[in-house]
């Protein structure tokens, strides 16, 4: 039974979410060598859910090299990646400002899928989860775009967006896990942490 778990994730998001939780963690990061971008390039027609599961267990695969090969203290390793899709369209994260408009002008006045996987491997077995909630936008002008595109907040945001951010103003209606639209569900990590015998 471990008393920590590894994080394998940037999101500032994610760590706030666990802590939350109270869970002790530890970050497991790609160092340079890695090109943690590419594992999150869509395959032709893939449906959302089965690109945020394949893309997540991928993040894990690296993430449990990344500990074997720095010879660290083993203990569960949790990974945990978000899409936005409307329909069978996956929306990522923005290139540019001109993308994240793009994304925005889409998303607006339309309900869309915020699907959040999360995985854990402690030891050889690995537990996974995956949340779907539904976001609906009011209809936004361009000028109310333009606005929040140049708050900077739009970049790294899956969708260009952050629920728990200037885009609230515009979220008409959430069903769902608030806090997987963040991007780590507090509930479904919790059952995985217990599935993995880490102490809650």
């Amino acid at each position: 039974m471990s008393s920590f778990v590894y994080l394998a994730s940037q999101s500032p998001r994610r760590r706030q979410l666990l802590e939350q939780l109270g869970v002790p963690y530890e970050l497991l990061l790609p160092d340079d060598s890695e090109d943690a971008e590419a594992l999150e390039a869509v395959l032709k027609n893939e449906a959302p859910a089965a690109y945020v599961k394949r893309v997540t267990n991928l993040k894990l695969d690296a993430a449990v090299a990344r500990l074997e090969k720095r010879k660290l203290k083993p203990a569960p390793i949790l990974c945990s990646d978000t899409t936005v899709a409307r329909g069978r369209k996956i929306y990522g994260k923005p290139e540019d400002a001109q993308d994240a408009r793009r994304m925005l002008a889409e998303l607006s006045g339309h309900t869309h899928r915020v699907l959040t996987a999360v995985a854990i491997q402690s030891g050889r077995k690995r537990f996974d989860a995956l949340s779907i909630s539904k976001v609906t936008f009011e209809a936004m002008t361009q000028k109310q775009i333009n606005a929040y595109v140049a708050t900077g907040e739009t970049l790294g945001k899956a969708g260009a967006y952050a629920v728990q951010g200037g885009a609230a103003l515009y979220i008409t209606r959430i069903d769902g896990s608030y806090s997987g639209i963040m991007g780590l569900p507090i509930r479904e990590t919790a059952l995985l942490l217990k599935a993995a015998d880490l102490k809650l």
